[in-house]
């Protein structure tokens, strides 16, 4: 029986990939660790070359919060900018191919420091380089006009806020978490307080040190994980950021794991005050940004929950008590977005 890679069948993407002349013989295929959505894998070749694949999640999934397509439009017209992306190769539309459609990027090197072990590969001398960068590249990505790039199309009648509210509220109450009373109230709450709408450029979605990969110049080389990209906000992704960024003597855990805890690092009001200056934005709303932030990550949060419990995350499902923790830290978030708007 040929092998089989969380639902990708190595023999088969090779064949695929000699038919667009990618490969002359097979690839080894392997799931690469981190991420709780769609799912990323290493493709390498016995000439040295090397890929990265993006397929969705191995079980059923909401049909809108898994689309491939999208990502690979978001990558592939952001490669001729200057923002970091990696280099789109090709995209198959074809579920027979690996069971799902998929992409395939080329593979950046660097380190991705979705946690704080990870993290401790970056030198403490260019941490702070890393981090103010971070805040730089997202000025960038802020400063493409969706039109001039030709994603106009994406823009949608009415606020990007009301959207997102009642999108993952929908979402949230599909999900397997019993109880939503704090992401109710919260929802209630944002919903009342929602600010005017701003300028619409491409947000990110999860913007954040764990979704970057940083060179050894302390220079972001590559933002991944487009599947929450769209237009809206572009405070949504700072605050989104923010919201991730552990430090030493926070007393509420940051909504991500990342490196941002350990020495060297900028403090949270740096890159706060980065983005500001290189993106010329007003940044007085912040706040109600910050607290958007927690909510939606006790919204995505309740999903992630949702798919290992359905066994739907490939072979690095949780069980027991961790699976448990993720429930009650969907609580935790929605209770620490009320706290940021009492």
């Amino acid at each position: 029986m040929d092998e089989v890679v969380d639902g990708v069948r190595p023999a088969v993407l090779a064949a695929w990939m000699r038919e667009r002349e990618l490969v002359d013989g097979p690839v080894h295929v392997a799931r690469i660790s981190g991420g709780h959505s769609n799912l990323t894998f290493r493709v390498s070749d016995d000439a040295g070359s090397v890929w990265a694949l993006r397929r969705p999640p191995t079980g059923g999934v909401l049909a809108t919060a898994h689309d491939m397509s999208r990502e690979w439009r978001f990558i592939s017209t952001l490669a001729p900018t200057p923002v970091p992306v990696p280099d789109p190769v090709a995209y198959c539309d074809d579920a027979d191919v690996i069971g799902a459609e998929f992409y395939l990027m080329g593979f950046v090197d660097g380190v991705v420091p979705g946690d704080p072990e990870s993290g401790e590969r970056i030198p403490q001398d260019i941490r702070r380089s890393c981090g103010l960068d971070v805040a730089d590249v997202l000025a960038e990505l802020h400063a493409v006009d969706p039109d001039e790039v030709g994603l106009g199309d994406l823009h949608r009648p009415g606020s990007y806020l009301e959207r997102q509210l009642r999108r993952w509220h929908r979402q949230v109450h599909e999900s397997a978490i019993e109880d939503l009373s704090a992401v109710d109230e919260a929802h209630r709450l944002l919903t009342e307080r929602m600010p005017a709408t701003g300028e619409t450029r491409i947000a990110h979605g999860d913007y954040r040190p764990g979704n970057l990969s940083f060179g050894a110049d302390g220079r972001i080389a590559a933002i991944f994980d487009w599947e929450l990209a769209t237009l809206g906000e572009p405070l949504a992704d700072l605050g989104w950021v923010l919201a991730s960024w552990a430090r030493p003597d926070d007393t509420q855990r940051a909504i991500t794991t990342g490196p941002t805890a350990a020495d060297g690092w900028p403090e949270r009001d740096e890159v706060a005050q980065r983005y500001a200056e290189r993106s010329g934005r007003d940044l007085s709303e912040l706040p109600y940004f910050l607290a958007f932030a927690r909510w939606r990550s006790a919204c995505i949060g309740a999903g992630v929950y949702t798919r290992y419990k359905r066994g739907n995350m490939g072979s690095g499902a949780q069980v027991g008590p961790e699976l448990e923790q993720r429930a009650e830290q969907v609580v935790t978030e929605a209770e620490a977005a009320l706290a940021a708007l009492a």
